[in-house]
């Protein structure tokens, strides 16, 4: 088996941006030209842009995905000690803000098929207390938010979702097709350069249909301002550079182009492996698309740790999310939970493998790769 000419990368950003580079260098030259380095006439654009492709009143640009689900945290206006359910399956922002707001994160197991946060595991661990919940679309698709949404309407909670691995993905509600961040109170965004839609810095959003809302997350992403000078909120400093504007805008004509090219990979893959037992695919949500993020694999019956090795020494890379529970990380132990609590994350944990998800590979490179990983099994 020999290696394929162009080196395989987890993400190929350099392949990438090189079919587009004369656009995005125009593009970043101009902003530079004008000056516009902060809140420049290329932000607004994109915002607007981003309004139209996602139907959804309002796109809050921001300084990165975390920031967006902090801001959006703050825009509820809830108290320390209010409860705010997320998945235990997912990567450590999600849980990082609810606890830097002073919240109690409440941590619920994930569904074996799909990896998103189970509805059973929501229904069972919402009290008097809690406020919010923050589904996690995770690799690519939605979690089941028609089921949600009924669950935070009946409770009256608020719904946060974190799309950042999920932007421009599509789910069927109520007889039509939304997409992954608009159908709860707020949507948040990453556009952390390996994203579907990443920039070539950081960047993040916040996307509402409420006009309440809006106006109380730009005031926090704006050190609380209304009006200059004048703060009616406690807020932050989290804004959208214009470069990354810029280069977003570019980016977003060539979106659904990427996913779809995602998408076929993600089929190259799941022939190759369709007669291998011990091998689990990706799950698919009947109700969502899944624009693949990450393409994982379920090993079963094999060293998952072994095959990220064997991968590697072929030139082949492979990762590993997540390889430690939230539960279980050293900084949230003072919630108290212990081994045994989620066993669909623990076991994922120990099992799950993303093989390289980009826009760029080839046939022959999806060849190599999927051959190496049956020669290991």
């Amino acid at each position: 088996m020999h290696l394929p000419m162009n080196e395989i990368r987890m993400v190929d950003l350099n392949s990438q941006y090189l079919k587009i580079k004369t656009k995005i260098d125009l593009a970043i030259t101009d902003v530079i030209e004008k000056s516009e380095f902060i809140n420049g006439s290329q932000v607004k654009v994109f915002q607007k842009q981003l309004e139209d492709y996602l139907n959804v009143k309002h796109v809050i640009p921001c300084g990165n995905g975390t920031d967006a689900l902090q801001i959006a945290l703050m825009a509820l206006g809830l108290k320390a000690g209010d409860e705010v359910i997320t998945s235990n399956f997912t990567f450590i922002a999600t849980l990082e803000v609810i606890a830097l707001l002073g919240l109690k994160p409440i941590l619920v197991d994930v569904d074996s098929d799909t990896f998103n946060i189970s509805v059973e595991g929501i229904k069972k661990a919402i009290t008097p207390k809690t406020k919010a919940i923050i589904p996690v679309h995770l690799f690519g698709q939605c979690a089941n938010m028609d089921e949600i949404l009924t669950i935070a309407a009946d409770a009256n909670l608020a719904v946060i979702e974190d799309a950042a691995q999920a932007f421009g993905a599509k789910y069927q509600l109520n007889n039509s097709f939304a997409h992954a961040g608009t159908m709860g109170d707020i949507g948040c965004t990453s556009f952390f350069p390996s994203k579907n839609l990443g920039c070539y810095g950081d960047g993040g959003a916040m996307f509402t249909n409420n006009d309440e809302l809006a106006q109380k997350i730009r005031s926090i992403s704006n050190h609380g301002m209304k009006v200059r000078y004048c703060h009616d909120n406690v807020g932050v400093n989290s804004r959208l550079d214009t470069i990354q504007a810029a280069v977003l805008g570019v980016k977003l004509k060539y979106l659904d182009d990427y996913n779809l090219a995602r998408q076929k990979a993600a089929e190259f893959y799941d022939n190759a492996f369709s007669g291998c037992h011990k091998i689990i695919t990706p799950a698919r949500n009947p109700k969502s698309t899944h624009i693949f993020h990450q393409y994982t694999l379920i090993i079963n019956g094999k060293d998952r740790d072994e095959l990220k090795n064997q991968l590697q020494t072929k030139g082949i890379p492979a990762m590993v999310y997540y390889p430690v529970a939230l539960h279980a990380q050293k900084a949230y132990q003072y919630l108290g939970y212990r081994d045994g609590n989620f066993p669909v994350t623990e076991q994922l944990c120990k099992s799950v493998i993303s093989l390289p998800m980009h826009t760029e590979l080839d046939v022959e490179q999806l060849n190599y790769i999927t051959k190496a990983v049956l020669e290991f099994i």
